[in-house]
């Protein structure tokens, strides 16, 4: 492989390198197992912006397949300022998300973007997200690993496989083996369009099994940035071997605090899970 050398399997990420061809870690969130086979559908929100909206959010997604629910109560936006329609609503988006999987029965997964929040998200959180622009903040990594609870480690878009497995080797190292992989576009010098800020690497999914135990999942609204474009990559992330997808969701998009031009409907949602759902009985019978 051009990226990954023999010596970088041996020596760079013995833990998280495939050692046999049947070799596949199966992650539990909740209730739910993440690459033991079958497909992982996560819905919800881009930002928490209420609790009666997210669990809204949540009962409709679960109800078209979901298995997990998403929400950022923490967001690291490009640029700092924040206003009555773009917010976070933080410590509060976490008691919220916790209070949402009570009601709706859906674990949550929500990123982690501060070193001094990591007991909070133990206690509140199923699945700890560590996001693209964090993926190499290796204290934080190291912590996340302490609290040995489940971890969605995002690419970030200007790292390679090799770099990728390298911060998954962090958290495999210091005693967390609950690890799933999420790709989420990467960095390229021409997009489709204006707001295409990344490209969906698909040939990373069967790069990833082939060389790793390691689950993974594509985000396709953070990597399109567009939403005429989540359906398509979210099918193809299916049909070339991902675990899962994790999608944004709102009940009306345009209006959504993060990232309006995105996040899918709940119509829209419900009619991609069916169609992800039956291109994975084909490919699995």
């Amino acid at each position: 492989m051009k990226d990954i050398a023999e010596h970088d399997l041996q020596h760079n990420i013995p833990l998280a390198r495939r050692a046999s061809p049947d070799q596949r870690t199966v992650v539990r969130v909740g209730s739910h197992d993440i690459g033991d086979g079958g497909l992982t559908i996560i819905g919800g929100p881009c930002t928490v912006e209420s609790l009666e909206q997210t669990i809204d959010i949540g009962e409709h997604v679960k109800a078209s397949g979901a298995r997990i629910l998403r929400g950022g109560a923490f967001k690291p936006l490009t640029f700092p300022y924040r206003s009555a329609k773009t917010f976070e609503l933080r410590e509060e988006g976490v008691a919220i998300l916790a209070e949402a999987s009570r009601r709706v029965g859906l674990p949550v997964v929500s990123e982690l973007t501060d070193i001094r929040f990591v007991a909070l998200f133990a206690e509140k959180i199923d699945m700890i997200q560590i996001g693209s622009r964090n993926m190499q903040n290796f204290p934080l990594l190291e912590a996340v690993a302490g609290t040995g609870k489940p971890v969605l480690l995002k690419r970030h878009f200007g790292c390679s496989l090799r770099d990728w497995l390298g911060a998954a080797e962090y958290l495999l190292y210091h005693g967390n083996p609950h690890v799933v992989l999420c790709e989420r576009g990467v960095a390229a010098p021409h997009t489709h369009q204006p707001t295409s800020r990344f490209i969906v690497d698909l040939q990373v999914v069967p790069a990833v099994h082939e060389v790793t135990h390691l689950p993974i999942i594509v985000d396709p609204s953070h990597a399109t940035f567009r939403r005429g474009y989540v359906a398509p990559i979210a099918r193809a992330a299916v049909a070339c071997g991902a675990d899962g997808v994790m999608m944004d969701v709102h009940p009306v998009p345009e209006e959504a605090a993060v990232d309006p031009l995105q996040a899918l409907d709940y119509d829209a949602f419900g009619a991609l899970s069916s169609q992800l759902q039956k291109i994975w009985s084909v490919l699995h019978p």
